[in-house]
């Protein structure tokens, strides 16, 4: 199976700024491109750090108000140091936590919840940047049609697998869950199936109707949703 890669869902456009690039430009570019975060990049072209909206609203929320309707969040240390920044090297989360564009939506969301970032910026070999990946376009494989995740399971799962006895199963996919029909004839092939069934890019859930095909006479129990993307 193949599954598509981040360098096929990346913005390859990317909108950056500089270490130096002052609070007030970094705040114009986030307005202007309708985005809430953007890569800072060193004079080679390398993220050093990501600055975002919450980078820059800290600094308004440390400032003092003469209201007292609200109250002045704590503030570690490093965090104070933040906001008292004035360019994007100060003001960055840093380092940048980047991922490669040969790498799969499974890699790039397992980092991002990790790390607790809402995305990546992609980097070859030299660490240059090449685009960036959020959470949404991770999400854009969920968009698969049902039809083209069944083709990919009947070619490539139980095509795969009819050898080892799974000839006789069929894949029905509706909104993204999958479930297999049909026999098998080694019950221990059922949970490879449907592991295999669950890393088919924009698959939801799996769950299975099978039975060994020896018993093919006597009904056995549906089995349940045992794996989800």
């Amino acid at each position: 199976m193949e599954h598509r890669t981040i360098g096929e869902l990346m913005t390859r456009k990317v909108v950056s700024v500089q270490l130096d690039t002052p609070f007030k430009d970094i705040a114009r570019v986030l307005a202007d491109h309708a985005v809430s975060a953007v890569p800072v990049l060193d004079a080679l072209g390398r993220p050093a750090g990501i600055v975002s909206e919450a980078d820059l609203l800290r600094k308004a929320a440390d400032r003092s108000d003469l209201s007292g309707r609200t109250p002045v969040p704590h503030l570690e240390a490093w965090e104070r140091a933040r906001a008292e920044g004035r360019t994007a090297g100060e003001l960055m989360s840093a380092p940048a936590v980047c991922a490669h564009p040969e790498w799969t939506v499974v890699e790039a969301a397992r980092l991002m919840e990790v790390q607790n970032v809402k995305r990546l910026p992609v980097v070859d070999e030299a660490d240059v940047l090449l685009g960036i990946v959020s959470r949404s376009d991770l999400l854009r494989v969920f968009l698969r049609k049902d039809q083209a995740i069944e083709d990919e399971i009947s070619h490539e799962v139980i095509g795969r697998t009819a050898r080892l006895g799974a000839a006789g199963v069929t894949a029905e996919v509706v909104r993204g869950q999958v479930t297999l029909h049909g026999s098998v004839d080694d019950p221990l092939l059922i949970p490879v199936l449907m592991r295999m069934c669950a890393g088919v890019d924009g698959v939801v859930a799996v769950s299975e109707e099978l039975r060994p095909a020896v018993a093919a006479g006597s009904a056995r129990p549906a089995g349940r949703s045992a794996a989800h993307a």
